[in-house]
């Protein structure tokens, strides 16, 4: 028995191996055999992501059975998993059902939902901690992990809300009725001592400030001050630097020396900037037991706002607590990203954190996945729900308005996804496709209300030597019982059908077969898949071209007047030989066959010709 049972599971294997093989070959050529295992198994362990997917690519129950029936699979393949089925994730996955996501092209989705990105989160202790997160990366992450510390600008003047402290140096120079220069230190109390001035507290003061009280107490001494003939400079020649102590969820936890003119944002690149547990909305500055400053990053990374990036002071606390609540945006966004959010942000301001929508964006609808509370929680391994929340046109002045498009201010929570949808592609929405005698052959997208008329307008109407007495038609039929593919039926057109006409509306062409007059084809309305073919006039060819060259009284190009036309007709319209004619002499080639539906130029043969006895 368990030599059998061996032998079952080793058969069960080879044949998931064979199946996986063949979805290789005849699937999307960038998915491997183990990819494309391993989003089967998950699949199968989580049967609840298929009508999910289902759900984000925007087709309905209609146009998923429509679209199986025309690649030749079951219409019910996935009904299990559709919207109005109550066993959606009850379902069981099978190698089936992975190949009606494959007829759909969600294939594709499903492996870019399912792709583990690593995120890097910093170095801690020596180690590097990483994040993975189902291919997605936290905003701003990023803009801290680079190899460059981001330093102040230490050359120029100092900012005008620089205040002075122990440690800076400063140069004062008079000039006029004397002629000095003092480079003065301030002193670890806060002051300046100034030769045959004195001594001056300057300990937090501004420059502003400085030059109110250098004025005042140097017109005590010099009388020019007062005056006016002697004037007075000072500015800061070298800064100190500060120890400030960053701490939470950076990199690099601990005590740095900074230059005094520092921020916020010159701490938290030296730390190696927050984790991916960081609190990016609500970094703190703590001075003395008090909290001086909130600096919200995303201003920062989407706005340049720098507004609370306050210069530190010495014995400053950088302080990043652990995150907030958070929310996943994919789908047709500028930046799909997960985002940090604040309890009074909604899902307007989240479309603008990510960038506003793609033009590919299918902007009428928003699918917000969120995870139910326990209580709320419906039996079944699927503790999520979706919500559809409506778009609309944003009108002028709309402050809901991303772009052109209003989106509602929905309340979003901490864990929610947000999917905005992709506009479905040809290939993946309803067709119709044309072929045969016109310009461009091809598939085009079906819109209800489209006429034939419609479609070879968008083929750029017909070619030369079309027939326009009538086309073909082949619809999907509405039963198959009988194993039938397709309902073929031809409907008439008429002289409107024509593409190239002339200023005066005529057609522009050459001649061929009598077409019916302008108006007397009925419109034809067109189906999804429908098929059209329109046919080549019988017996119509361009002309063909024959060479003559040699000792002929006019050699050249000749354009053959009939398909049996002999080379002794040739030679007579060619003027007949010349007397220095060598007809033993005669070569005749011909192109080489036709292979595979084309000509090679180079491949010709000689045939042998009694031109003698033909003349």
């Amino acid at each position: 028995m368990i030599i059998g049972s061996s032998l079952i599971r080793s058969f069960r294997v080879r044949l998931r191996t064979f199946f996986v093989a063949v979805l290789v070959l005849y699937g999307a050529p960038s998915t491997t055999a183990a990819q494309t295992a391993q989003q089967l198994e998950i699949l199968r362990q989580n049967p609840a992501l298929v009508p999910q997917y289902i759900q984000q690519s925007g087709f309905t129950s209609e146009q998923i059975r429509a679209q199986l029936m025309a690649r030749g699979y079951p219409a019910d393949l996935l009904d299990a998993f559709l919207a109005d089925s109550r066993s959606g994730s009850q379902a069981q996955v099978t190698s089936a059902t992975w190949l009606g996501l494959q007829a759909l092209g969600l294939d594709s989705a499903v492996a870019e939902g399912l792709e583990d990105i690593q995120v890097q989160a910093g170095v801690v202790s020596g180690r590097t901690v990483s994040q993975r997160d189902a291919g997605l990366q936290l905003f701003g992450l990023n803009a801290f992990r680079r190899s460059t510390v981001f330093q102040p600008v230490l050359s120029g003047p100092v900012p005008p809300n620089y205040r002075l402290g122990p440690g800076d140096i400063l140069v004062l120079v008079l000039t006029g009725d004397v002629e000095l220069a003092h480079e003065l230190a301030v002193t670890r109390e806060g002051y300046i001592i100034i030769p045959q001035v004195g001594q001056l507290a300057v300990n937090n003061l501004t420059m502003d400030q400085l030059n109110g009280l250098l004025r005042t107490r140097l017109g005590r001494s010099y009388s020019g001050i007062r005056t006016g003939t002697t004037r007075f400079d000072v500015t800061v020649a070298r800064l100190r630097t500060n120890q400030v102590f960053v701490s939470g969820e950076v990199g690099q936890p601990g005590s740095y020396q900074l230059s005094s003119v520092a921020t916020v944002l010159n701490a938290l690149y030296a730390a190696g900037g927050p984790t991916s547990r960081a609190n990016f909305r609500r970094i703190q500055v703590r001075r003395q037991n008090q909290t001086v400053a909130n600096l919200d990053l995303y201003g920062y990374l989407l706005r340049a706002d720098t507004e609370a990036d306050i210069m530190l002071e010495q014995g400053d606390i950088v302080f990043v607590a652990t995150q907030g609540p958070r929310v996943k945006v994919t789908g047709a966004v500028i930046r799909p990203a997960i985002y940090e959010i604040r309890g009074d942000e909604t899902l307007t301001d989240l479309v603008r954190m990510a960038g506003g929508f793609r033009a590919t964006a299918e902007l009428s609808r928003i699918s917000v996945f969120r995870t139910l509370a326990p209580e709320d929680r419906p039996s079944g391994p699927a503790p999520r729900a979706v919500i559809d929340v409506p778009l609309s046109a944003g009108a002028e002045g709309d402050e809901n308005a991303v772009g052109r498009v209003s989106v509602p201010q929905f309340a979003i929570e901490d864990g929610d996804s947000v999917a905005v949808d992709y506009i479905t592609s040809v290939e993946r929405s309803l067709t119709v496709r044309i072929g045969g005698m016109v310009t461009k052959p091809g598939e085009y997208p079906w819109q209800d209300g489209i006429s034939l008329r419609d479609l070879v307008l968008l083929a750029r109407g017909p070619r030369v030597g079309a027939d326009l007495s009538e086309a073909e038609i082949a619809r999907l039929p509405t039963d198959r019982s009988q194993g039938e593919l397709a309902v073929r039926f031809r409907v008439p057109l008429d002289s409107s059908y024509l593409y190239e006409r002339g200023p005066d509306g005529q057609y522009v062409g050459p001649a061929g077969l009598t077409f019916p007059p302008a108006g007397t084809a009925a419109e034809v309305p067109l189906m999804p898949f429908d098929a059209i073919t329109i046919f080549r006039q019988p017996e119509f060819e361009l002309q063909r071209t024959v060479w003559i060259t040699g000792e002929v009284l006019y050699p050249g190009p000749y354009a053959l007047t009939r398909k049996d036309e002999r080379v002794s007709e040739l030679v007579d319209r060619a003027g007949g030989f010349l007397p220095t004619a060598y007809l033993d002499g005669a070569r005749f080639y011909r192109r080489g066959e036709v292979a595979f539906g084309t000509v090679d130029p180079q491949q010709v043969r000689r045939v042998n010709l009694e031109l003698a006895m033909a003349t």
